[in-house]
């Protein structure tokens, strides 16, 4: 049972992570109907900058790692966040009254060239970082299993948790979200009453682009070490997340992400390791069997 608890809070940090990135997909998703498949490789961006800002915070003497994290969190949100503005310009903007497939396959030769892009600016070897939070937190023991939790991974689902609770608050209760509703419900109706669909959607794609760099840091100072090609696994796993919980639903992204997390630990734990993203993959087409727009999507009602 203690061992069961261990992989259960494995399972949950993971998760937070995928559910980060998974929230940018469903965002983007609902207002304008496509999979930017780019994504993953903005979570990776992110990955790298904040491995750059923590190394040199490191070499200007920065001792305090809340400090650190912190300059290091709010710097990769800000550059991330542009380059998920630039992406949105160019490569999904100009083609959004195209035919469907034309943003996709944007979408897909944006996510080549990011990856290329940083593998020839950073290498492709892999990037280390020294241990920036450590230690454990007891939790009591089971048996002669002894309980305990690091303090990174505190950490990720703390922030995971409020970043989701914020960003439910801005959808539902603030300007821009009634916009971003209003843009998904109707876009051309939208812009009819005032709405700046342009803007709303400029704005998705950096808020969505700032939550894959909160990702990014989070995934960096967990396991320590990175490359250019992380970015297609992960946005791989948070894209099955949304569409798992039911892709447009921020809920339903972190409950995707939540539950995919759960899977692989317990799958690795307990079977193959080398089968677990076959049982995620074939746990999906189940629950999709039974209920095609997720677990907590909405049933689109066309009208005529």
């Amino acid at each position: 049972m203690g061992y069961f608890v261990d992989q259960l809070i494995n399972g949950l940090t993971l998760g937070s992570v995928y559910g980060l990135i998974a929230i940018g997909y469903t965002m983007v998703y609902g207002i304008i109907g496509m999979i930017n498949f780019a994504h993953g490789e903005v979570f990776m961006i992110g990955a790298f900058i904040s491995l750059i800002v923590l190394l040199l915070l490191a070499q200007l003497g920065v001792a305090a790692v809340p400090v650190a994290i912190l300059v290091a969190l709010v710097l990769t949100a800000v550059f991330t966040a542009l380059w998920g503005f630039v992406v949105e310009r160019i490569a999904y903007r100009p083609l959004r009254g195209s035919f469907r497939l034309a943003p996709l396959i944007s979408a897909i030769g944006m996510s080549i060239f990011l990856q290329n892009l940083v593998q020839l600016l950073q290498g492709a070897r892999v990037k280390p970082l020294p241990p920036v939070l450590t230690g454990r937190i007891s939790l009591g023991s089971i048996g002669d299993h002894q309980l305990s939790v690091a303090v990174v991974q505190v950490v990720i689902v703390v922030v995971t948790v409020v970043l989701m609770a914020g960003f439910s608050l801005l959808v539902s209760r603030t300007a821009l979200g009634r916009a971003q509703r209003a843009c998904e419900q109707d876009r051309r109706m939208a812009e009819l009453v005032g709405v700046n669909v342009d803007r709303t959607i400029s704005l998705t794609f950096v808020f969505g682009a700032a939550l894959a760099a909160v990702a990014g840091l989070l995934y960096t100072i967990y396991y320590g070490s990175i490359d250019f090609f992380i970015g297609f696994f992960a946005g791989l796993k948070a894209f099955t997340a949304a569409v798992l919980g039911g892709i447009g639903s921020l809920p339903g992204a972190m409950l995707g992400g939540l539950l995919i997390g759960l899977i692989e630990a317990l799958w690795s734990a307990y079977s193959d390791i080398q089968y677990k993203d076959v049982a995620v993959f074939a746990i999906l087409v189940l629950i999709l069997l039974f209920r095609p727009t997720g677990l907590l999507g909405r049933q689109e009602v066309e009208k005529v």
